[in-house]
């Protein structure tokens, strides 16, 4: 039995704790993340390095995968082949690395997510680049560690003269962490780093003039801005991206949708699939046909689209519904000194300047070490071929080596390297030419150490030999940036981006229930046809306004309570003639006995234009149509009211017109627009008509346009009209004229209209009762009468309201 002395208590949750505290820095640190100053995970540097000890070069013979597979995994890597081969192949894929570090040469893969080859088919070696991140291995630049069985030393971070962390970017997940890192043009890097070794205080927007964003290998476009700074200012951003299309006409002016580049890590044949996906599910309707006519390396997907659509529209959904526009969210997450930490852009350029730094002196101070061993040698061989005849004579007279070897030594004051050089030299260096190609070689290695001396104690030397390699590194392998970047974002698509700017007819009823229309669908009932019902309504209910305009316009709604909401006209339900819409209060989120008294299409927000607006209390006011250019999702106010005050109409004029007020027992004023002062959107007015008796109260208002009739209709169902040069023009504020006999026949006014032969009009009464008619059954007689008979009116009836009946000319609706 073991002796329980050796037993040491110790609590399971301190145990999990440690072990899983263990294993998570092992991946963060032995797996997952890449040092910030090779931008290598070790899987991948220990890939690199095996080639190189093979000697699989660009300029060599491709070797076996598995052959480099099983070198790693045997000597470095005591992880699975599958993972390491994995590893190898996305080194060599053209579309995952910006620029790739491994020539494959078999089947590694494609952009439609196919596999790999077998490793025991494929073959592979170093691209030339890579020659750039083994450079001067071989010169104590950089630290060795033991291998996982202390029988080897491997690099723990290459000498790379290569910024490969930027360049090629990296995706990592780690045990509570990751990194997220993407790929750049080698040019622009090169570019920056001179930057910032010519002036370290540059700041991050300093740096940005010159790397201009991520530059994918799979090209594409990106859009905006703010991300990508984001990112390079604080590690953490997401930019978006987008696929490269275009729209080609052909046959019977038919459009198609080419796809040319897809956003970098798509996978193009699920990409396909997710459309195809889409268009069965009916969610993106317009496609006729898709199909993949890519070749090699050349994307090309064809989408057709349906004669009857738009190709524009169609494009924006597949953006907005499918990969073709993603987001790369960037993590930049790196080991600093074996710690993971988040990098700003200007800190990933200096720790790869540091880095470097460190390479060249250790690599200079290497040299140095070698060249004076060598001029150490050539000294003894100089002092040897000097004295040539003693150094002979010497060593024949030797017993054996040892004493030859001391024997020099004492005589020329030699080292055992130096005496060891001279008994290793062959006879052919004692002839003239070649005891004058000793001294020469001698005074060029002392000229070499004097140069490295120079290098490692002169700071600026170091700096341009560094600036000398970025130079190259742009010369040898620069090229054009393969990601267009677009300075607007497209972070969010709107809905006026996915639907037609197609012309519609915007049907509002009396009770307000609201709908658009396409006018295709309007305008192809043919002439002499019975046409066709606008809104199908209640009985009580029916079409107020009608105008035709755009989905992408906007209609200005004011209410009886002074405010206004805008809409756009997509936002409206599309729905057939046949159907009575939906109520504006599913639209606008009212407050208590709020509702649309006036609805106003907007085609532009122009100088010049004005908002006119009534109230009942007979305030009139003037404003800029621009003041209404800005209204928010709950709206905004449109104007000033009192307690007992009520919007009655508003209208959209020029500034020249007149206006024509009337009340409700009876009288009329007409004025001349140009009388309001125009004044701020939340003022209340100026005052349009004073009242004469007590309860009166303005009942409309019309903008007077042309030379026709106004039509007043009272309580009572009595109603005329009367000629507006009847109307004559009065001063703003005045108690106007009579424009009908109100008594207790015909009753209060309860609204007017400017009319003529051709309208139609309605009027409805208290009881649900509708009663049309043509505005031509209406005969026209002077101011001061109580008018006719317009519809019967039952005892307690009362007429509550009329309009005039919108229409399209040609259409009964």
């Amino acid at each position: 039995m073991e002796n329980i002395d050796n037993i040491v208590p110790i609590k399971i949750e301190d145990e999990m704790r440690n072990s899983f505290l263990d294993y998570a820095m092992s991946v963060i640190v032995s797996r997952a993340l890449p040092d910030a100053r090779d931008g290598l995970k070790p899987v991948h540097r220990r890939i690199l390095y095996s080639m190189y000890q093979l000697k699989n070069f660009h300029n060599r013979p491709y070797l076996k995968s598995a052959r480099i597979v099983g070198d790693v995994i045997g000597r470095f890597h005591p992880h699975g082949d599958t993972a390491v081969y994995d590893a190898l192949v996305r080194l060599a894929q053209n579309f995952a690395q910006r620029y790739p570090l491994v020539d494959g040469q078999g089947n590694f893969g494609s952009i439609d997510g196919d596999s790999a080859a077998a490793m025991r088919y494929t073959e592979s070696r170093l691209q030339k680049i890579s020659d750039l991140i083994l450079a001067d291995i071989d010169k104590e630049t950089v630290n060795f560690a033991p291998n996982y069985d202390d029988k080897e030393l491997e690099p723990t971070v290459m000498p790379s003269r290569l910024p490969q962390l930027l360049i090629n970017g990296c995706d990592g997940i780690a045990v509570g962490m990751a990194t997220k890192i993407p790929p750049h043009n080698v040019s622009e890097i090169a570019a920056a780093l001179e930057a910032l070794i010519e002036d370290p205080d540059i700041t991050i927007d300093g740096l940005m003039e010159h790397i201009k964003g991520p530059d994918f290998p799979t090209a594409g476009f990106i859009y905006g801005v703010a991300g990508i700074r984001q990112a390079y200012q604080t590690g953490h951003g997401s930019v978006i991206m987008r696929a490269r299309t275009e729209i080609e006409e052909f046959k019977n002016g038919r459009e198609r949708i080419i796809i040319k580049e897809i956003p970098y890590q798509v996978n193009k044949s699920r990409l396909i699939e997710k459309i195809a996906d889409l268009v069965r599910a009916k969610k993106i309707e317009g496609i006729s046909d898709l199909r993949d006519e890519s070749a090699k390396e050349d994307i090309r997907v064809v989408i057709e689209i349906k004669k009857t659509d738009n190709a524009e529209i169609i494009l924006n959904n597949l953006f907005k519904m499918t990969p073709m526009q993603s987001t790369f969210g960037c993590n930049v997450v790196a080991l600093v000194k074996g710690v993971p930490k988040v990098l700003n852009l200007k800190q990933l350029l200096e720790i790869f300047y540091e880095h470097r730094r460190e390479v060249v002196l250790r690599r200079t101070a290497y040299e140095l070490r070698k060249a004076q061993e060598r001029a150490h040698i050539l000294e003894g061989l100089k002092i040897a071929v000097e004295n040539i005849d003693e150094v002979v004579a010497l060593i024949r007279a030797a017993s054996d080596a040892p004493e030859a070897h001391e024997g020099l030594k004492n005589k020329f004051e030699l080292s055992d390297i130096q005496a060891k050089a001279i008994l290793d030299m062959r006879l052919a260096k004692l002839t003239g030419l070649e005891r004058d190609k000793i001294i020469n070689e001698y005074n060029e290695v002392m000229k070499i150490i004097a140069d490295l001396e120079d290098i490692l104690n002169t700071p600026q030397r170091v700096t341009d030999l560094i600036l000398e390699e970025i130079r190259l590194l742009k010369e040898n392998f620069g090229d054009e940036r393969r990601t267009e970047i677009i300075a607007s974002a497209a972070d969010e698509f709107t809905m006026e981006s996915l639907v037609s700017d197609e012309d519609v007819a915007v049907t509002v009823s009396l009770t307000g229930y609201v709908k658009r229309t396409p006018l295709s669908q309007i305008s192809s009932q043919k002439r002499g046809g019975k046409g066709k019902s606008g809104m199908l309504t209640r009985e009580e209910d029916v079409v107020r306004d009608l105008f035709i305009t755009s989905n992408h316009q906007t209609i200005l709604c004011f209410s009886n309570k002074g405010r206004v909401y805008d809409i756009k006209v997509y936002q409206l339900p599309e729905l057939p003639l046949r159907s009575k819409g939906r109520h504006f209060a599913s639209l606008i989120k009212f407050s208590e006995g709020e509702h649309i008294v006036s609805v106003l299409p907007i085609k532009e927000f122009t100088e010049g234009s004005f908002l006119i607006s009534a109230t009942a209390k007979g305030y009139i006011k003037k404003t800029e149509l621009m003041a209404y250019s800005s209204v928010r999702a709950n709206g905004i106010v449109a104007l000033k009211l009192d307690d007992d005050d009520k919007l009655i109409g508003c209208d959209i004029t020029n500034g020249k017109e007149e206006i024509l007020l009337a009340t409700r027992l009876g009288k009329a004023i007409r004025f001349k627009e140009a009388e309001i002062r125009p004044m701020g959107r939340a003022s209340r007015g100026v005052t349009g008509i004073r009242f004469g008796e007590e309860g009166d109260q303005v009942i409309g208002m019309e903008v007077i346009r042309g030379d026709s009739t106004v039509l007043s209709v009272c309580e009572n169902g009595y109603g005329k009209r009367t000629p507006l040069s009847e109307y004559r023009a009065q001063s703003r504020g005045g108690k106007g004229i009579y424009t009908i006999k109100v008594t207790e026949r015909n009753g209060p006014v309860v609204g007017i209209s400017q009319v003529d032969n051709e309208d139609d009009l309605m009027c409805m009464t208290s009881a649900g009762k509708v009663t049309r008619f043509n505005v031509s059954e209406v005969g026209i007689i002077g101011r001061l009468t109580q008018g006719v008979r317009l519809m019967n009116v039952d005892q307690g009836e009362t007429v509550i309201s009329m309009c005039k009946v919108a229409k399209i000319e040609g259409e009964e609706l």
